[in-house]
Formats: C-alpha cells, sequence, structure tokens
C-alpha cells in the first residue's frame, strides 16, 4: 500500500500538490510546537535578563540626584540594589513573613528594604548565608514611613491585621485635604527606603469630631498574594545617619 501510495502520488501533479501540501502543514504545525516549548523554557532566562534590566534602571532612579552630574561608576551611589525571588509567602497571620533566595552570601542584611515593580514590600528581618526573611507590611509590628504623593504631608504605615489587601496610613493631620484615589508612597524620612515608591491608593479615611488625625485605608498596589521577584535596597549611608543620630540622641541626655 505504501509503494502504491508512492507511485501515486509521483504519477499525478494533483495527489503531489496534496501530499506536500499536508507535509508542509504537519512540518509547520510541529515546527510551531517546537518553537513554543523552547520558547517556555527559555522565559527563565528572558525574566532573569528582563529584572536585571529593572535593576540597572530603578537603580538610575532612586540615585538620580547624584546622577545630576557625575557618571554613575565614579561615586558611591546612596542605594545599591540586588534582585531576589520568593520561596514562601505568607499573607493571613497576624505577623507575615516572606522568605527569599538572598542571603549574607549577597551582601542582604537586616533592615534593607524589599520592593517589587509595583511597589513596597517590607524590610528584611533575618538572614542566613543563602535566604532572608522579610517582616512583610502585612504585619502588625511593620511602622514604615509615608507620605500622600506631592505632598510633604508625612504619616506611619500601619496594618490592622484585618484584609490582605488594605493597609493603614496614620498621623495624617486633620488640615490636610484627601481624595479617594490619592497615592500613597514612601516618605523622605526613612532610612531605609528611597522616597516615593508607589504603595497604593487611598481606598477611604475617617475622622471623627473629637480627633486631630485621619485613619486612613490604603488599597496596596501589590498582590500580596502572588509575589514572585523582589529588589532588595540597600541605603549605603543608613549605618552612618543612624551613628549620627544615637550620638545626637546620646549628647542630648
Amino acid at each position: 500500500m505504501i509503494v502504491s501510495l508512492g507511485f501515486t502520488i509521483q504519477s499525478h501533479s494533483y495527489h503531489q500538490s496534496r501530499f506536500f501540501n499536508s507535509s508542509n502543514w504537519i512540518t509547520g504545525n510541529i515546527l510551531e510546537t517546537s518553537n513554543e516549548v523552547s520558547t517556555y523554557f527559555g522565559l527563565d532566562t528572558e525574566n532573569q535578563k528582563l529584572m536585571q534590566e529593572n535593576k540597572n534602571l530603578r537603580k538610575l532612579l532612586f540615585n538620580r540626584k547624584e546622577l545630576d552630574t557625575i557618571v554613575l561608576d565614579s561615586v558611591q551611589l546612596t542605594y545599591t540594589i540586588t534582585t531576589g525571588k520568593v520561596i514562601k509567602n505568607s499573607f493571613a497571620d497576624p505577623r507575615n513573613y516572606i522568605t527569599i533566595d538572598q542571603g549574607s552570601r549577597d551582601s542582604v542584611a537586616p533592615d534593607m528594604g524589599v520592593i517589587t515593580s509595583k511597589g513596597i514590600l517590607g524590610i528584611i528581618e533575618n538572614t542566613s548565608k543563602n535566604f532572608a526573611t522579610v517582616q512583610s507590611i502585612l504585619n502588625e509590628k511593620s511602622n514604615i514611613n509615608a507620605k500622600i504623593k506631592n505632598t510633604d504631608h508625612f504619616g506611619s504605615l500601619v496594618w490592622d491585621t484585618k484584609r490582605y489587601n488594605v493597609v493603614q496610613l496614620v498621623d495624617i493631620p486633620r488640615l490636610v485635604p484627601l481624595t479617594i484615589g490619592d497615592t500613597i508612597v514612601t516618605g523622605g524620612m526613612s532610612s531605609i527606603f528611597p522616597e516615593n515608591i508607589p504603595i497604593g491608593t487611598i481606598r477611604k479615611f475617617d475622622l471623627n469630631t473629637s480627633q486631630s488625625f485621619y485613619t486612613i485605608d490604603v488599597a496596596l498596589f501589590n498582590d500580596m498574594t502572588n509575589i514572585k521577584n523582589v529588589y532588595i535596597i540597600d541605603n549605603s549611608y543608613r549605618e552612618e545617619i543612624l551613628k549620627l543620630e544615637k550620638l545626637t540622641e546620646t549628647n542630648g541626655q
């Protein structure tokens, strides 16, 4: 049957055309499938390239003041950045922690800031040689300096432990005009995070007549249930700042 089919195809142009069209269709689908498989398994490599590019861009962004008049490699920058991946994430407990695959071997240390491409995530609390735990912003102990974007109105970002997608901004004076949807970002009073890293938007705010400060619900930009890639931020001058502040406090006593 195979031999007869071969003779039939060779002796009739119509059959030849149909045969080669079918062969091309099969070959094309095989190549397409093969390419899709190769692309899929190459996504991790491409993702790492994008993470590296984003890291370099964020390095430029966070240090833009120093870069106004100098070349990147000619000075010690205020902020350095390391990339990492989340290997464990909790978001349903009063004190949530995130474990990442970067540790002391990678120059990661406690009190470094951790963010994603969408916004703030937390602060490094403990490290081992190869890993680190991050105190999530979804932690009742978390307290981070934050402000209303494009203003100088600062407050503290805390969490009431009720919802995994909403945190609270407190200590904003009642005289400050607020609007639902206003963006909340990191403030400039922190030695951990650069200023103006996104956090979320105002979801609602409350103020009793007897109160002097707002309690603001902030809807997070990050989906805290689905975190994979992170950036770890190190303030090169943090230790110097803390020593100076401690010395000032000691001399003032």
